[in-house]
């Protein structure tokens, strides 16, 4: 920084620590840390600010809005986890972090509901908080290291979302910081109720207002450019606002990014735990007879349906130890359970192409015994699907442990490569899959990258996990081109670009592609009614370009 700057950013710092509770943070090492999440990206913020309190975050909120006119660049992003695969959560200017102390989380267990803040993390919700009985299913695969800001502002799914839903299908209420610095609480309300709302003369009924016209006025667009898959997090969500009935806001936020407003809190459903559960393992020769399976294990409403590729199943052989040691597990009696898979690989005549997980969760033990049986018979019309019932938790333990860490597997432990996750979310139908798998795979294979192929079967979302030498220019170079051709062709076979993880730096630039102008004209509408002065994560869902993308990519 020169003179001018270096006097800027010290007055920006010293007025923050004046105005609020919390700590404002500019240490080498602290801002290195906030300019990473867990994408491509790399993007140096100006200083982390960790609010103590709501009351820090609607001054801070106040406090930018009042200063944008002086100081354009100036503007927040919030922070929980940092497990974003986008680019999410980075920002040039400031970063809000609520792991630090906005971290609370309440049950009531009578109503089997949560309310929680941004920077708890879902571990500690589901470990020392959440009930044995009682279950929030749309967890990501991140679960261990993922914070609730980053589930409820990505809108996540996971290996039960099959079942059980994303989480727009589990937020009743959010609470929100919006541009005027006031707190507001928006969730599924009455056409009255809607009518009262809109009759008040202050920021909240503007809102209410204008979001309604422009869902109302423009319906005919917004259902004709809904994806036909059953999951996405593409753009904002302005399908599931208004029915007719009920109006709703918490859908818009929730997937957002943080880029309507600043969120405090959310208060989520809960479900009764099914006690009972039973994993069958099928072994697959080829995708063609996936769809078909898929067909037939869905009637049955499986759990979870969730396949990952051989690369990665040899991966996981590779780096055994860190697996069994993740598990908790001691390296020889854990490696003993994997006998049976050596034996299927015999009978197969080598490793599978992918293997399929389907876990089954009833209330009873005997309807879950019931339901495996049924399934297992089917599978023997398949002369090139193997199938083995798992005999209990340790086996069942092993697979979940592969499909769940395979992306820190690479990222951690494949030499002189990374994993670099930029065309790692794309849905679309099941039955699609066995024409456009090969197509997508031959695109990576003409630009010499290898990848790795897991995902949620029954959904027809697939996560591609890249290896690639990101030091090298030649190497980043590829990434644009081939991520314009696969989201194309995604996009040509009628499907999202981000079913879970959201579009970020990564994939905002493409949102016109998949949606049309006249849509993304609306997303900007919406910004621009929540946000006029665009002081919220800037660049992510409204205003992303490709150039950006480019030029913020990191070089490790």
């Amino acid at each position: 920084m020169n003179e001018k700057q270096t006097e800027s950013h010290e007055r920006l710092k010293k007025e923050l620590t004046d105005l609020i509770e919390g700590e404002v943070k500019d240490s080498e090492d602290v801002l290195e840390t906030y300019s990473r999440d867990t994408s491509l990206f790399k993007v140096r913020p100006e200083l982390v600010v960790c609010p103590k309190n709501p009351e820090d975050v609607k001054k801070i909120v106040r406090y930018v809005a009042e200063h944008k006119s002086k100081n354009p660049k100036l503007s927040i992003t919030g922070r929980s986890a940092g497990t974003d695969m986008t680019g999410g959560p980075l920002n040039e200017s400031l970063i809000l972090s609520f792991t630090e102390h906005i971290n609370g989380v309440e049950v009531d267990e009578d109503n089997m509901e949560a309310t929680v803040e941004p920077g708890a993390y879902y571990r500690d919700f589901e470990k020392n908080i959440l009930p044995d009985h009682l279950s929030y299913p749309p967890y990501p695969a991140s679960k261990t290291i993922a914070a609730m800001g980053g589930v409820v502002m990505n809108n996540s799914g996971g290996e039960e979302t099959l079942r059980w839903g994303k989480t727009e299908d589990y937020v009743k209420e959010v609470t929100m910081v919006l541009s005027d610095g006031n707190e507001y609480t928006f969730g599924k309300i009455s056409r009255d109720e809607l009518e009262a709302k809109k009759s008040q003369q202050n920021f909240e009924g503007e809102i209410y207002r204008k979001v309604f016209d422009l869902v109302d006025q423009n319906q005919e667009l917004i259902q004709s450019r809904r994806p036909r898959v059953s999951k996405n997090s593409a753009g904002y969500d302005l399908w599931r606002i208004w029915d007719g009935e009920h109006f709703d806001l918490s859908k818009l936020f929730v997937g957002s990014q943080g880029t309507l407003g600043m969120f405090l809190r959310a208060r989520l459903r809960l479900v009764k735990e099914k006690p009972n559960k039973k994993m069958l393992v099928l072994f697959f020769k080829s995708w063609d007879s996936v769809p078909d399976v898929v067909n037939e294990v869905l009637p049955f409403d499986p759990e979870s349906l969730e396949v990952f590729d051989r690369d990665t199943m040899i991966l996981a052989l590779r780096f055994f130890p860190a697996i069994a040691k993740s598990a908790g597990k001691k390296l020889i009696p854990f490696l003993w359970h994997f006998l049976p898979e050596a034996w299927v690989g015999v009978k197969m005549l080598g490793m599978p192409k992918l293997v399929m997980i389907v876990e089954l969760a009833e209330d009873t033990e005997a309807e879950a015994d019931k339901k495996a049986q049924e399934i297992a018979e089917k599978m023997k019309s398949h002369r090139r699907v193997w199938t083995r019932l798992l005999p209990n938790k340790d086996e069942e333990e092993k697979y979940w442990i592969i499909r769940r860490q395979s992306f820190s597997l690479l990222r951690q432990n494949v030499k002189g490569k990374v994993a670099a996750p930029f065309v790692e979310d794309f849905c679309i139908l099941p039955e699609k899959m066995p024409e456009f798998l090969p197509k997508m795979l031959a695109i990576m294979k003409e630009y010499g990258i290898k990848a790795n192929l897991v995902g949620h079967a029954g959904n027809g979302n697939y996560h591609t996990i890249p290896l690639m030498n990101l030091k090298k220019a030649s190497e980043r170079e590829k990434i644009p081109v081939v991520a314009d051709k696969i989201y194309k062709l995604v996009i040509e076979y009628g499907g999202t670009i981000t079913a879970e993880h959201n579009d970020g730096i990564l994939r905002t630039p493409y949102l016109e592609e998949m949606y049309g102008k006249e849509m993304t004209d609306l997303f900007a509408a919406v910004k621009n009614i929540f946000d006029p002065q665009n002081i919220f994560n800037p660049g992510k869902k409204v205003g992303g370009s490709k150039e950006y993308f480019k030029a913020h990519m990191a070089e490790d």
